[in-house]
C-alpha cells in the first residue's frame, strides 16, 4: 500500500517558496507520533484568506474524537499560528495560549513552525471519564500541566437520576453537553492521551 505523505500537496500549486517551506515541515512531521492523513497542507488559493495553510488535527484515536485543531498560515515571510477554527481554519479574533509567530526565509519559518507544532504534540492530553454503572456519561478533554479544557461532553441517558434532573433544569443538552466539572467531582479515570506524561 501506499504511504501518504505528511503534509501531502501538489508541487504545482505553491510557489517556490511555499514549496521549501512545504518540503523542511514535511521532513520534521515525519518523525511525528501523528497520522500522516491528520496533516493538511492547503495552498494559497484554496483560502479564503488568500495564503498558504499547515494545519494539524490533534485527536483520541481510541474513541476516534477530534480534539484541537492548531494550524499555520503562511504568507511567504511570516507565520502566523494559532488554534483554528475546525471548519473554516480561521485564528480566533484574539490571541490563544497557542499563539505563535515567526518570521524568515521558508527554511527558517518552517523549522520554526514545526518547532511551534511539536510543542503542542508534547502537552500532556488527558481525558476525564465520568462514569455510572460502567458506562461514561460524560468527558472532558484536558490539558494535565495547566488543567485548560479543550473539548467536553455529556450524555444525560447515561448519567445518575440526580445528575439527569440537574443537566434538566441547567438545560445542559442543549447546551450542547457541555459540564460543570466542580458539579461532577473528580474522574472516575484520567486516561493520557498523547504528550509527555505528567509525574505522578
Amino acid at each position: 500500500m501506499e504511504e501518504v505523505p505528511w503534509f501531502e500537496h501538489d508541487k504545482d500549486d505553491l510557489t517556490s517558496a511555499q514549496q521549501e517551506f512545504a518540503t523542511v515541515l514535511s521532513a520534521r512531521a515525519s518523525f511525528w507520533s501523528v497520522d500522516p492523513l491528520d496533516t493538511v497542507l492547503l495552498p494559497a488559493r484554496h483560502t479564503w484568506f488568500g495564503e498558504l495553510l499547515a494545519y494539524l488535527d490533534i485527536g483520541d484515536p481510541e474513541r476516534h474524537q477530534g480534539v484541537l485543531t492548531i494550524g499555520a498560515h503562511y504568507d511567504g515571510t511570516t507565520v502566523r499560528a494559532d488554534k483554528l477554527h475546525n471548519q473554516n481554519f480561521s485564528r480566533p479574533d484574539a490571541p490563544t495560549e497557542f499563539t505563535f509567530t515567526a518570521t524568515g526565509n521558508p527554511t527558517e519559518a518552517a523549522t520554526q513552525t514545526a518547532i511551534w507544532f511539536e510543542a503542542v504534540l508534547a502537552r500532556p492530553l488527558v481525558r476525564c471519564e465520568w462514569l455510572h454503572e460502567g458506562r461514561v456519561y460524560a468527558v472532558r478533554y484536558e490539558y494535565a500541566d495547566n488543567g485548560r479544557g479543550l473539548s467536553e461532553g455529556f450524555e444525560t441517558p447515561l448519567a445518575p437520576p440526580e445528575l439527569q434532573e440537574h443537566s434538566a433544569d441547567e438545560d445542559i443538552d442543549r447546551d450542547r453537553g457541555r459540564i460543570n466539572r466542580a458539579d461532577l467531582g473528580e474522574p472516575d479515570r484520567v486516561i493520557h492521551v498523547r504528550g509527555v506524561k505528567s509525574a505522578p
